[in-house]
């Protein structure tokens, strides 16, 4: 029986993979935002099987209490086996470039609230030598594009920490999933044209768990993705700058 912390739990994509560990009879302790929305997603959790639910309304943006949030789910929890790093915006790009405020406010949502959790949990968990963590990235961050750099940046940033990251921790036998989504079929995205790349929250909710599971490195999802992203990195700078993407 695993004890799972999910960070960003009423994420259409975190509650995918929520229900994926209550349905192995798992205890799960569910951070986010809003109160009513955490009581509904853990009512679903505990008629799906999870053996225990825990709810906390936090703004995970709060990095100062991080460490104190983290003891929370510990002591409710009886323990922390995983992690899933899950909270996130998609960044209005026209906004940001005409404000750096934006910019800002998006890298700390992004990155630094997403680097401060995965920094306390890799302490915790290499000094028990054991568990995983994974944290959702994206295929933005593989290279910057016009459309959507600043959200990529951030998203960059919080893949290169990550690599660094698994890097320290493969000696203590702690595993650091990077999961890189391409489009997805959520809330988040509901204002964008939906193609044939979209994936749904079930599909990419379903991979993340396994890859947790399986103790992945990084994967890409739908798998289609990795090669589509080695396309796009091996086009020559000079071709991508005049490139409409």
């Amino acid at each position: 029986m695993r004890r799972i912390v999910i960070l960003g739990a009423t994420s259409a994509i975190a509650q995918e993979t929520a229900r994926c560990f209550a349905s192995k009879g798992d205890r799960l302790f569910l951070v986010a935002r809003s109160p009513e929305r955490l009581e509904a997603v853990a009512a679903d959790l505990r008629v799906r099987g999870a053996s225990q639910v825990e709810i906390e309304a936090f703004d995970l943006n709060d990095i100062e209490r991080h460490q104190a949030l983290l003891d929370q789910a510990e002591l409710r929890l009886g323990g922390l086996d995983g992690a899933l790093v899950a909270h996130g915006v998609l960044t209005d790009q026209a906004a940001a470039q005409a404000d750096f405020v934006r910019v800002e406010a998006d890298f700390r949502t992004n990155f630094l609230s997403a680097a401060s959790l995965l920094t306390h949990l890799a302490n915790r968990f290499e000094t028990r030598r054991a568990g995983v963590i994974a944290v959702i990235s994206s295929v933005a961050g593989d290279r910057g594009r016009q459309s959507n750099y600043v959200y990529g940046a951030a998203k960059a940033a919080l893949t290169a920490f990550c690599s660094g990251l698994r890097n320290r921790l493969h000696a203590s036998n702690v595993a650091l999933v990077t999961v890189k989504p391409g489009f997805v079929d959520t809330p988040m995205t509901a204002h964008v044209p939906k193609g044939p790349l979209f994936a749904s929250a079930r599909q990419v909710g379903r991979g993340i768990f396994r890859a947790m599971v399986r103790r992945r490195g990084v994967v890409y999802l739908p798998f289609f993705w990795r090669p589509i992203m080695a396309i796009i990195r091996a086009i020559p700078e000079f071709v991508f700058v005049r490139l409409k993407l």
